[in-house]
């Protein structure tokens, strides 16, 4: 952070003026401050957890956190404890965090099945500029403590430093399900009395690059990201061993009030090689029978699942999405909620959307839990902010899992009537082709 000094000097001096016996609820302590990169910033700190998160749209906030006033691993707790701070006036949180695509089965070290966090530090840069914040709460603990526990992450602050440039020479690639396995898979799948039952699931595989020393998660975030507009960003790093990193292109859910827009983001083919093979490319994916039925069935679950929840749904048309490698087919689907819904009814009921799961979603997932040897964990789960009075969720795909000596890729694709094991192996390798080429692998 340039000159970061003064506004970590400002907090302090707002938290030392700060007449403690007077507060209750949730305070937040702000200055605007001046920041060049903020992954830069965030990539420093040695306090943990460490959060970075941006919306798609151009003009969204984004956002750095580092350190936790108070972390939740379910729902229901996160659901409680908006309701408890709703109860006092003044401002609210915003809680960031995700979830696995499966609470049901094992998952990955340190990545709890929930795992929602109300930062301590939040750094955020929106249309206005930059801010620096203090979060503290006095509803439900000690003051003299939390004091305490604020003063000690904001001396931890270390100044923004350029994000470090070097990546592995080398890497030992190995994909799980083998291509010959998945082929299998695929077969199996798509015969027709498995068809009957089961017209959609979402294959997965993963792909192991194994290598001396993982890069900065950080850094290989600001790489990708530079090159993935019209994505969300997002990155969550619990120990200093492991982190999860993505550009996911597709929305779960936004929430604006009683507000909901969502989407069904399914049907994939490759990017041309010019305008004219783009476009139509484009086109015939539009029309392709097998493509428009994966996307079929993402919608109407959606929709589906939405209907007890809502006063009214609207459907867009089906229209293309162009990414940098891939161009997918998607429509959009808009909301009005019954006034007493909440992010806790709208999570334990959209995830795990049928584009990343399948149709119907029970019986795709059992089969997802007997034939994948991997762990999906957070892949395919949903990352993204929860507040009070609004909240904006990604599907957390295009994403890596970052350790110390190893990065795992994760990609999936829907098997329903017409996939061929060989296409749907090109497509996966289509979807991690950015963050590949950025690896030196592409």
């Amino acid at each position: 952070m340039n000159q970061s000094v003064t506004p970590v000097i400002e907090l302090k001096q707002q938290l030392d003026a700060l007449h403690v016996d007077d507060q209750r609820g949730f305070v937040r302590l702000s200055t605007p401050c001046r920041v060049g990169h903020l992954l830069g910033w965030l990539n420093v700190q040695s306090v943990l957890p460490r959060l970075y998160w941006k919306a798609r749209e151009d003009d969204a906030t984004e956002y750095a956190m580092v350190g936790a006033v108070k972390v939740f691993s379910s729902l229901a707790a996160l659901q409680i404890d908006q309701a408890a701070l709703a109860a006092y006036p003044g401002e609210q949180p915003e809680y960031v965090g995700g979830m696995a695509f499966d609470a049901g089965v094992p998952g990955w070290a340190d990545f709890h099945p929930y795992h929602f966090i109300l930062p301590r530090i939040e750094l955020k840069r929106g249309k206005q500029g930059a801010t620096l914040s203090l979060n503290l709460r006095f509803d439900d603990r000690h003051p003299e403590s939390e004091i305490a526990q604020a003063r000690a992450c904001l001396a931890a602050l270390e100044e923004e430093q350029p994000l470090p440039r070097r990546l592995p020479d080398t890497y030992q690639r190995e994909d799980h399900p083998t291509q010959q396995q998945w082929g299998a898979l695929v077969t199996q799948l798509t015969h027709s009395d498995h068809l009957h039952h089961i017209p959609k699931v979402v294959l997965s595989r993963e792909t192991s690059l194994t290598t001396a020393e993982s890069p900065s998660p950080w850094a290989l975030l600001a790489r990708w990201q530079s090159g993935a507009a019209d994505c969300f960003h997002f990155g969550i790093q619990l120990t200093p061993d492991a982190a999860f990193i993505g550009c996911p292109p597709e929305r779960l859910y936004k929430r604006e009030g009683q507000h909901l827009d969502s989407e069904a983001l399914a049907g994939t083919t490759h990017r041309g090689g010019d305008v004219q093979q783009d476009q139509a490319l484009a086109t015939e994916l539009l029309v392709d029978k097998k493509n428009r039925l994966e996307n079929q069935c993402v919608y109407q679950q959606l929709l589906t699942q939405l209907e007890p929840l809502s006063s009214q749904i609207d459907m867009g048309e089906a229209h293309i999405v162009k990414l940098r490698s891939v161009q997918h087919i998607r429509r959009l689907i808009h909301a009005e909620l019954y006034k007493d819904v909440s992010d806790q009814q709208l999570l334990e009921m959209l995830p795990p959307t049928p584009a990343v799961a399948g149709v119907p979603r029970e019986s795709a997932l059992a089969f997802i839990r007997q034939h994948e040897s991997h762990q999906r964990g957070w892949y395919a789960g949903a990352f993204g902010r929860v507040s009070h009075a609004s909240s904006d969720l990604t599907v957390a795909i295009r994403c890596a899992y970052i350790g110390p000596t190893e990065i795992r890729l994760y990609a999936g694709a829907g098997i329903v009537a017409g996939s061929r094991p060989d296409e749907e192996w090109r497509e996966l390798d289509a979807k991690i082709a950015d963050i590949m080429s950025l690896l030196g692998m592409g």
